[in-house]
């Protein structure tokens, strides 16, 4: 995010080469911050700006920058000063960014990291995209089983400066098998001389590499975790994916969701830096879609035309009618869609939710109907133009009762089709239920209506 604050004043330090007042600012300050004033520069004048903080620091004010500010930058500046700035970063991090870099690019940085590094980097890239291993840390806390607490602290205090994360250490047999855990708390009030596996949680949560992600995250939140070790198929401990890891899940999974529930295909990236063509095909593949499936209201009010006709005032209360449609599935697509994504519902109890909706939907459309029938009721002769008022309130009460009834069980029962079918459950939301809803909507309300105003 932007803060244009400081700008002019970081502009004119450079210009006056104010070197300890660069120092000042890049290292006394939070590297989020840094990142945040920094933000509009120009990619010369960040280079600029950054040199004035130790590497380290560096890479952790580069790893709080926008993508593209990320991707300007690494363009902007050297191989080797871009190298030696990836030597630095968290694992994770680093590779994010090389995933989103030409492949030229990468394999004319790797050459330049350190043997050790690169061989992290390029086993990093080689997980998929949606999985644990793609998203985790190889930087991590750990202790063999056979040696006592004492022991565990001194080996601690040289693993700390280069470690992400301290607070859960790993414990871990022979070829790196994970055995257990042991918090630092744990660790820190154990006497010196107990063995580790003595005192370590040897019940622990953990995830396989190539586990979806997103069931990562609901593991670290259903568990309260910091942190979740990640093993291979044959146990050993190849990484841990960090609490921060997952809020950026997080965040990117409920993004994917907000973008489809609005009838939009996922947009990466930041909003106003999307270009024009990828907004327009975005959206537009979603609107033709729904534009062609609403357009089959045209052939069933054509089918209606001639009770239209005759009695005109049904036209006044359409938009009534469909809109009640649109909001009651869309309410219940909305509530089936979340307790998808909190584990609570899946498509195997579909029965269970469609009598659950089933009852709700008819609740509710028993009491809009009684406000329909009243709203009608209060319709002057002038407009009715010969209508029987009685029939036309028994026409607008029913149709309003069966169209929400109709709507929630659309709206609940079409995210579970979706997931049974391997789609995802948030295309099910609005607006694809509400113009379902409106298309089969008319139909029920003309056919209702054909019924009572035909009636002698």
């Amino acid at each position: 995010m932007i803060n244009p604050i400081l700008i002019p004043e970081l502009r004119l330090m450079l210009a006056e080469q104010d070197d300890q007042g660069l120092i000042e600012v890049t290292t006394e300050l939070h590297p989020a911050t840094v990142a945040d004033f920094t933000e509009g520069l120009d990619t010369d004048e960040t280079w600029r700006v950054l040199s004035h903080a130790p590497l380290a620091v560096q890479a952790d004010i580069f790893s709080y920058y926008s993508n593209s500010k990320q991707d300007e930058m690494v363009h902007g500046a050297g191989r080797q000063r871009m190298s030696a700035l990836l030597e630095e970063m968290a694992p994770d991090n680093r590779v994010d960014l090389l995933k989103r870099l030409d492949e030229s690019v990468v394999e004319e940085l790797l050459p330049l990291i350190a043997k050790a590094e690169r061989q992290d980097i390029r086993q990093l890239l080689s997980y998929p995209e949606q999985s644990a291993g793609a998203v985790m840390t190889t930087e991590y806390a750990s202790v063999p089983d056979d040696i006592t607490c004492g022991e565990a602290i001194s080996r601690l205090r040289l693993q700390a400066p280069n470690n992400e994360m301290i607070y859960n250490i790993y414990v871990l047999g022979s070829d790196r098998h994970l055995l257990g855990s042991i918090s630092l708390k744990s660790l820190i009030m154990a006497r010196p001389n107990t063995l580790v596996s003595e005192v370590m949680e040897s019940d622990i949560v953990s995830v396989q590499v190539d586990e979806d992600r997103e069931e990562v995250a609901n593991k670290m939140a259903r568990y309260d975790s910091l942190s979740i070790p990640v093993i291979d198929a044959s146990g050993r401990l190849v990484g841990i994916v960090t609490h921060d890891d997952v809020m950026d899940v997080v965040v990117e999974a409920a993004t994917e969701d907000a973008h489809r529930m609005g009838g939009v295909s996922p947009i990466e990236g930041d909003y106003l830096e999307t270009s024009l063509q990828r907004m327009w095909f975005n959206r537009f593949i979603w609107l033709s879609c729904l534009f062609l499936t609403g357009s089959l209201t045209f052939s069933v009010m054509q089918h209606f035309e001639g009770l239209l006709k005759e009695t005109a005032v049904l036209s006044l209360f359409l938009p009534l009618l469909l809109s009640t449609g649109g909001n009651s599935g869309s309410q219940a697509a909305t509530l089936v869609t979340r307790a998808m994504a909190l584990g609570q519902v899946q498509p195997s109890i579909w029965k269970r939710v469609l009598r659950h909706e089933l009852a709700v939907g008819l609740a509710l459309g028993l009491s809009l109907g009684v406000m329909g029938f009243a709203r009608t009721m209060l319709v002057g002769e002038e407009t009715l133009d010969k209508v029987n008022g009685w029939h036309l309130s028994m026409v607008i009460a029913t149709t309003v009762a069966v169209i929400c009834l109709w709507g929630t069980v659309v709206g609940s029962m079409l995210p579970l089709i979706f997931k049974r079918l391997g789609f995802d459950p948030a295309l099910a939301c609005s607006p694809f239920v509400a113009t379902l809803c409106d298309v089969t909507g008319i139909t029920i309300y003309f056919s209702i209506a054909d019924m009572y105003l035909t009636l002698p």
